[in-house]
């Protein structure tokens, strides 16, 4: 990483975050586009709920409510104004451990800045539960509701039963002018030719959904992601590298 400087580091000490970036927060609670998905409902910041930090480690907690609702939390860099920390270019990491359990759906992914023509959106990592044995990355362009075609890809990744619930893994990605980089603990995963819909500013995000399709009557309640940090660096001018 000599090649990188850190741009965004969000350690998990405290936690800035307002429903909708009312008070310049750090993070808001939910999709700038007020777009939820999944079978959990994204709830409003309160004490204790859906986000606690302790010793550095932020929880995500998805609980059922007595009224049979389940409601969990979202975390995004950037509120409806499109204020907030995105960058164009560059490596974005997330440090996790995942929850267990049929029905989880926890994500760390991106979208670019700009949504006017397509939204540009990298998923970093998706998980479901059903299957601890593996977890996908990708990427979409949705252009359909500007009347074009969406286009997307992605790539599943095989890992040892459990581990990815047991064990902290990072989970990152490199954006750069002419290719598209995945890492699992820094490790190559995948890569393609980056598209020029991706030559603009991203914002991170991080959740735990539910659902995705899965039915959700088995899952864990409460259900736990925990998230020991959300760095972002981008590449030092060559001359600088060396």
């Amino acid at each position: 990483m000599n090649a990188y400087q850190l741009t965004f580091e969000e350690n998990f000490d405290t936690l800035d975050v307002s429903t909708w970036g009312e008070k310049s927060s750090r993070w808001i609670a939910h999709t700038p586009w007020n777009g939820d998905f999944g079978d959990a409902r994204f709830t409003d910041p309160a004490p204790g709920f859906p986000f606690t930090t302790d010793q550095g480690i932020l929880k995500i907690e998805a609980r059922k409510g007595e009224d049979g609702t389940w409601r969990s939390g979202l975390l995004s860099a950037v509120n409806p104004k499109g204020e907030g920390f995105s960058q164009q270019f560059g490596y974005f990491e997330a440090r996790m451990k995942l929850p267990p359990g049929k029905g989880v759906w926890p994500a760390f992914w991106l979208i670019g800045l700009d949504r006017s023509k397509y939204t540009a959106e990298i998923d970093v990592l998706e998980y479901y539960g059903r299957a601890p044995y593996e977890f996908s990355m990708g990427f979409h362009i949705w252009r359909q509701a500007h009347g074009g075609e969406n286009s997307n890809g992605g790539y599943w990744k095989t890992v040892q039963d459990g581990i990815l619930n047991s064990e902290y893994h990072t989970y990152g990605v490199d954006i750069q002018a002419d290719k598209t980089t995945f890492y699992l603990d820094r490790y190559y995963l995948w890569s393609f030719d980056t598209p020029k819909e991706f030559h603009m500013p991203f914002y991170p995000l991080v959740n735990l959904a539910l659902g995705s399709g899965w039915p959700i009557d088995e899952t864990p309640n409460p259900s736990i992601l925990l998230v020991d940090y959300i760095h972002v660096y981008q590449r030092k001018p060559a001359d600088a590298a060396n």
